[in-house]
């Protein structure tokens, strides 16, 4: 039998998915699974995109050009301008999801073996793009006690060396939710021009901000023009995961003439992706203001749900719909695992994503899991009561152990 690449060995497994035919042996034996590991979010599709799809009237489904229709990244360029982002449709390169666009960022910005530096925990397929591209993450850790704000500027510095050419956050972040303030942006800053670094920011959650909070791009950074790179995407924004439509956004020409030859050599986005794209521009605020509402109200549920929940600890989330929670248990992927494969209330169980798949330090995240807050309410709320009561006869529970102990 011929062998396999190294990369390809290399490549890690989503820690999000993983758990899918524990999930799916759970389904066959008639339980009922909430699903709170995967971002997919229940929110309507805006009909304007819908209907832009449906109403398609030409015979022939052909390319675009390789940086996207000239139309669509036009109205692109003017949403991003309506924020204050001052972005020509020439800085804009339409991608196959956000995905695509941080691949381009990767292979565009740093050689094999250069480093990019991640505050963790981080979106796990960050490591899957990193291994494509050859390229090294670097982690430095956020802390859940801190509610994963920055780390100190002096722990960036600790890591940069001859290898260092980037610096990638998720503002808002997946997976912890946390939104990055203009002040800790300000001093990324700092240590970007200090050691002529790429910055490159996923703001794919943009629109998601709770608490009177506002998003800061990093488009509105003075000064760092050529070092700025923005990942975007539909997916979140319009709910249309599927239609894998994203942008690479740099005011960096040269960067960006490099990033289109990947882009030609892939030959085109999705046709029919774009078109829902560019539609979805159209959809009115009240969208945006209804969804914002709901979230919030789904946020409060979890939250307030999990730290009632004896020797829990989940921070309260700034903007996105995921929240990373410590549990009182030794080790998240297995009690995980069993909640799928042993563990119904009311026959009725939980699927969570174990959080050590998204640091890059082992050993970090044992006890802790991401949640992503995409269901109804009232789902939310049958999905903490379940997650309550598991812990409590879970063999695996320090809580348990604790109570054991002292009778």
């Amino acid at each position: 039998m011929p062998t396999l690449s190294n990369r390809g060995n290399a490549m890690p497994e989503s820690p999000i998915r993983k758990l899918v035919p524990y999930a799916e042996a759970a389904k066959k034996k008639g339980r009922t699974v909430f699903h709170l590991n995967i971002g997919q979010p229940d929110i309507e599709t805006p009909q304007v995109a819908l209907d832009a799809v449906k109403n398609i009237d030409f015979n022939v489904i052909e390319y675009s050009h390789s940086a996207g229709f000239e139309s669509y990244r036009k109205g692109l360029a003017e949403y991003y301008n309506k924020i204050n982002l001052n972005v020509s449709y020439e800085d804009i390169l339409i991608t196959t999801g956000g995905s695509e666009a941080l691949l381009f960022a990767f292979n565009s910005c740093l050689n094999e073996g250069d480093e990019v530096i991640i505050p963790e925990p981080f979106y796990a397929n960050y490591n899957g793009f990193a291994t494509t591209a050859g390229v090294n993450v670097v982690p430095v850790t956020s802390s859940i006690d801190s509610g994963f704000a920055l780390p100190p500027i002096a722990d960036f510095e600790k890591l940069i060396t001859p290898k260092t050419k980037a610096i990638l956050i998720c503002n808002p972040g997946n997976p912890t939710g946390y939104l990055y303030s203009k002040e800790e942006l300000e001093t990324l800053k700092e240590i970007v021009l200090k050691h002529n670094l790429y910055l490159i920011a996923d703001e794919v959650y943009r629109e998601f901000c709770y608490d009177g909070k506002q998003h800061f791009s990093v488009f509105n950074l003075s000064g760092i023009e050529e070092n700025a790179i923005v990942i975007d995407s539909v997916s979140k924004r319009y709910s249309m995961c599927g239609a894998r439509i994203g942008a690479f956004v740099s005011k960096n020409k040269k960067l960006v003439a490099t990033a289109l030859k990947y882009a030609q050599a892939r030959l085109s986005p999705p046709t029919l992706g774009q078109i829902a794209g560019e539609a979805a521009l159209k959809t009115p605020q009240s969208y945006f203001d209804n969804v914002v509402d709901e979230y919030v109200e789904r946020r409060n549920i979890v939250i307030e749900g999990l730290n009632a929940i004896e020797g829990v600890k989940c921070p309260n989330p700034g903007g996105a719909f995921y929240a990373v929670a410590e549990l009182p248990v030794e080790n998240a992927e297995e009690f995980c695992q069993w909640l799928l494969e042993e563990f119904e209330y009311n026959n009725k169980t939980v699927m969570l994503a174990p959080a050590a798949g998204f640091y890059a330090t082992k050993g970090l995240g044992k006890k802790e899991v991401r949640i992503a807050y995409v269901l109804n309410k009232d789902a939310l709320k049958e999905a903490i009561d379940c997650l309550n009561q598991a812990l409590n006869v879970y063999e695996g529970s320090l809580i348990r152990k604790e109570n054991i102990k002292s009778i």
